[in-house]
């Protein structure tokens, strides 16, 4: 069961190198009062913290059960070990809050004589996955760094069968996950662009598999960061974001750091 699983401790964090791409400026600082959920905490002074660039199950509602509450609960215990009555600095770099009036900010504590990111012991520590918006390339790439390791360890969460990566190919799997966070693999079929849409397609037929929409408008962005989509076909790609129902499933990428070449990694 989810909630049987154990915290790994900070060792989790297997790095040679600083992790120090996602250092942004310093927007505050403050002490925890509480725990809301896996990605949520509030300060003494009242405000509302979530943490940036991160996605974990959500908290359950009163009465859930099975394996998604079980992770949710999981999750928040996860973040109540690293944060609870702790003192926290935070750092911001683009949205100041988010649309329920939370502040978001990657959050550092003082561990060890240093400050540590909350976000990268989250997704070390296998308790979360790298948010489809993080806004800055060379830090995404170190969150995912992060997961990576996490996932190939199978530490937290990943140890789970509800945390796997979900096959591009399986439109019943990818129809399980309508409306959540999702992170999908397979292979590219096609790539086609139309009426300003590209579309990145994992099957022959949309209503059975994944299909990947980048407006013709971001195309420069994702090609400046080493993903142009035409050159994805045939390709074993990851992508991630939240998975919608249009003649199909859907996850629409509006940032580069949706989008994986998995066989780089």
């Amino acid at each position: 069961m989810v909630g049987a699983v154990v915290l790994p401790t900070a060792a989790a964090r297997t790095q040679d190198r600083p992790l120090s791409a996602c250092r942004f400026e310093v927007a505050g600082t403050g002490k925890v009062r509480a725990i809301t959920d896996g990605r949520s905490f509030i300060l003494d002074d009242g405000r509302e913290i979530r943490l940036a660039a991160i996605e974990v199950p959500l908290a359950p509602a009163a009465g859930d059960s099975g394996p998604r509450a079980e992770a949710g609960v999981a999750a928040r215990a996860a973040l109540e070990s690293m944060l609870a009555s702790q003192s926290v600095e935070l750092r911001q770099n683009g949205a100041g809050a988010d649309r329920y009036g939370r502040t978001l900010a990657m959050v550092y504590v003082m561990r060890d004589g240093a400050r540590q990111s909350v976000a990268h012991e989250m997704l070390a520590r296998g308790f979360a996955r790298v948010s489809a918006h993080v806004g800055d390339r060379p830090c995404a790439e170190e969150l995912l760094a992060q997961e990576r390791g996490a996932r190939r360890a199978k530490l937290g969460l990943w140890s789970e069968p509800y945390y796997v990566i979900v096959s591009a190919e399986s439109g019943a799997q990818l129809t399980a996950e309508r409306g959540r966070f999702t992170v999908a693999e397979g292979n590219v079929v096609s790539v086609r662009e139309s009426a300003g849409t590209i579309y990145m397609n994992f099957g022959r037929r949309w209503s059975q598999a994944l299909t990947v929409t980048i407006s013709k408008r971001d195309e420069r962005v994702f090609a400046a960061a080493g993903v142009e989509p035409k050159t994805l076909e045939y390709r074993r790609v990851r992508v991630r974001g939240w998975v919608e129902e249009r003649n199909g499933p859907r996850i629409e990428a509006t940032r580069p750091e949706q989008i994986e070449i998995a066989e780089r990694n």
